[in-house]
């Protein structure tokens, strides 16, 4: 204790003070306080008017000019700038593209009577705007060709997974031909699924419309499932194209593709195909099965 003491007492018997920063070192740290000295050397604290930033009373003052988009432009000539900015778009997504894709060309094995089919696209433009050509069909070995059509479409992006498309479809088979306007979409779809749908009005007055889909699951990063549904609608009886109001068919697909590159996976798998309806009676007065499973095996590709 006495140690303690010592200090104090000869800082007193030599007329000496304790600093006041010392003395008052807590009040210099209390947040909203000052300490303000008097005449005697004491201090006391004083509140702080902390009113800055969102502590500041509501004003009408105007907001300051935006910044100006392009702060380069201050210091480089303009024009060199925006022929900068030009060229910069052009390679960081203006560009170019093309893509082939045959997404099935599979040979059907059914009871009887095998047969082909494929179906594709391909397509060339930019990000926002694009031609697009469609084809897809099929029929069997040695009676030739069943069904078969070929789109030519713009296409059009109508946000990140979705583009509508507007065009012309031209049927090959069956006979006589048609010729349709189109209006379509295709994107995909919440937990990636690729979907496509069209209504078609061909040049006699027959609407008909599609929807299909499908889906591919990744089972190793080379093995591929892809499940497949497609129907086809019509508004009204065609009979001489053999084809029903309401739902006309169904096909249900399942298969296993493996990728040998990106580009080229061969596949086999399972497809189920069910005309419905009137289409389904016009099958059976043809002599058909309106129902038919087919075991595939194909190959898909695409550029």
């Amino acid at each position: 204790m006495i140690r303690g003491l010592a200090p104090l007492i000869i800082a007193s018997l030599c007329g000496l003070a304790w600093p006041a920063d010392a003395q008052d070192h807590s009040m210099h740290h209390m947040p909203g306080m000052s300490a303000e000295a008097s005449m005697d050397g004491t201090t006391h604290a004083e509140p702080v008017d902390d009113e800055t930033g969102t502590a500041l009373p509501a004003g009408n003052a105007p907001a300051p000019a935006p910044a100006p988009d392009h702060y380069a432009d201050r210091m480089f000539p303009a024009e060199d700038m925006k022929r900068a900015r030009r060229q910069m778009m052009q390679e960081e997504g203006g560009q170019t593209f093309h893509m082939v894709l045959l997404n099935l060309a599979e040979a059907q094995i059914r009871d009887g009577r095998n047969g082909y089919r494929w179906d594709g696209e391909a397509w060339f433009g930019g990000d926002i705007n694009r031609v697009t050509i469609k084809t897809e069909g099929e029929g069997a070995f040695r009676e030739g060709l069943e069904a078969a059509e070929v789109q030519l479409l713009y296409s059009r992006a109508v946000g990140p997974y979705f583009n509508l498309q507007a065009g012309v479809r031209q049927d090959i088979q069956p006979s006589p031909a048609r010729t349709y306007a189109t209006v379509g979409f295709e994107g995909l779809a919440p937990f990636w699924f690729e979907v496509e749908g069209a209504a078609f009005v061909s040049d006699k007055g027959d609407v008909l419309g599609r929807v299909e889909g499908y889906y591919d699951q990744r089972i190793t990063q080379r093995l591929v499932f892809q499940p497949r549904i497609e129907a086809n609608f019509a508004a009204q009886n065609v009979a001489q194209n053999r084809i029903g109001a309401g739902l006309v068919n169904v096909e249900l697909g399942a298969r296993l593709r493996y990728e040998v590159t990106r580009q080229f996976a061969p596949y086999v798998g399972l497809s189920y195909d069910a005309k419905m309806g009137q289409t389904a009676d016009y099958a059976r007065a043809d002599g058909d099965d309106p129902t038919s499973t087919s075991l595939v095996a194909g190959v898909r590709i695409w550029f």
